[in-house]
């Protein structure tokens, strides 16, 4: 009943938004072959073994690459690559790889390996060029499986089987027609950048037909966003996700600055009787967000959604499950900064499979943070209620 229930009001909500804003709405593929992978090494060990297997071309998109051990692995595989004649393109950001040596990217480069730097300083581009950043996090190889998630290339995120890493964050792959999307998508980056796009050969829609469905329902859908977008289609796909929750709604995201919009959704959500659940981070790379995204504790806890936070490691995770049945995985977070001004990608995903891990791992997490009650939030001091307020207009820049 929750699942029929759940497909009837996703059907009505996107009946209405087909009336309303047909060219901006996501196709739907079928999902393929889905892995959810929540561990760090494992994600990372599986990626490896994809490139070393690959045979015509590697597209990489990645936020931050870091040239320690696992960025060091990364390269030593795409070199690899090279030389037995795979095509291996690599996009990287100016500013999340800031701590990234020179002499890394450059290696690359005198070896044959195609490297584009995403929005490096330039004045022709006005001062807007400050602030575009490609946050995305993305793997395709051959053109027939990809990897997504959030995380990027860096010990902080692959760990050890022994040692848990820094950034709790999780993936998955996927095959089939999706990936032809993706690799239209990292095209179109890569053209904005360098004036061409990149010379490989789009896989003609029948080549995924030897690929078999683990739920012949199960469909997924790209949602990408960046500044080019009048209105944000990751903020607007965010908010169908939860007006199509029925009973239950999860939600895992490391910089949660939601907004106007989203802090509706989620309230409506709550006010119809879904269980709304909110995993967020109880230390943060970026502490300010941590002050400023306690200051909508209030608002949320007296309308009863309940706040867990992270205790052990840094959440980083993206995440969204739906009714236990569809899940929201990808790049992007809820703040600003990836409403409007990132280019960013998530898959929604409706896998009753799928969900259904993805539901574990997050129950999981849920059973270990610690929860935020009403009561002790009130009372967290008077400076820090100064603090959120006098800090609140910053939320556009973080």
């Amino acid at each position: 009943m929750r699942g029929l229930n759940s497909s009837k009001r996703f059907t009505r909500i996107f009946r209405h938004l087909h009336r309303r804003t047909p060219d901006n709405l996501p196709k739907t593929y079928p999902a393929g072959q889905l892995t959810f992978i929540s561990e760090g090494h494992k994600f990372f060990s599986m990626l490896f073994d994809a490139i070393a297997t690959s045979e015509k071309y590697v597209c990489l998109e990645y936020y931050r690459i870091s040239a320690d051990k696992t960025g060091t692995r990364l390269a030593e595989m795409i070199l690899d690559a090279r030389k037995r004649g795979v095509n291996v393109y690599l996009i990287y950001d100016y500013f999340g790889c800031l701590d990234t040596p020179d002499s890394y990217f450059r290696r690359l480069k005198q070896q044959g390996i195609n490297v584009l730097v995403f929005n490096p300083p330039s004045f022709r581009r006005g001062i807007n060029w400050f602030d575009r950043r490609d946050h995305r996090k993305l793997t395709i190889i051959d053109g027939k499986t990809a990897f997504l998630g959030g995380r990027n290339i860096g010990d902080d995120y692959a760990g050890t089987p022994e040692t848990p890493p820094l950034f709790h964050d999780v993936g998955f792959t996927l095959s089939g027609t999706a990936v032809e999307q993706l690799t239209e998508l990292f095209s179109e980056v890569w053209f904005m950048e360098k004036g061409e796009k990149p010379d490989f050969q789009l896989l003609a829609p029948h080549q995924f037909d030897s690929y078999q469905e683990d739920e012949p329902e199960s469909v997924i859908s790209l949602v990408s966003g960046g500044p080019h977008q009048k209105r944000s289609r990751i903020r607007s796909a965010f908010r169908v996700a939860m007006a199509t929750a029925s009973t239950e709604l999860l939600i895992a995201n490391p910089y949660f600055l939601p907004g106007p919009l989203i802090l509706r959704s989620l309230l409506k959500s709550a006010k119809r009787g879904v269980t709304v659940r909110l995993l967020l981070p109880a230390r943060s790379d970026v502490p300010l967000v941590r002050v400023l995204s306690r200051s909508t504790f209030d608002q949320l806890l007296k309308a009863g959604i309940q706040i867990y936070e992270m205790q052990h490691q840094i959440l980083h995770a993206k995440l969204m499950v739906i009714d236990g049945v569809r899940t929201v995985m990808g790049s992007a977070n809820m703040d600003y900064r990836s409403f409007n001004r990132n280019y960013e990608i998530n898959a929604h995903i409706r896998s009753a499979s799928f969900g259904n891990q993805v539901h574990r791992h997050l129950e999981q997490a849920f059973s270990e943070a610690h929860e935020v009650r009403l009561v002790d939030h009130i009372r967290r001091g008077v400076i820090a209620k100064i603090m959120e307020r006098l800090l609140r207009p910053l939320r556009w820049f973080l």
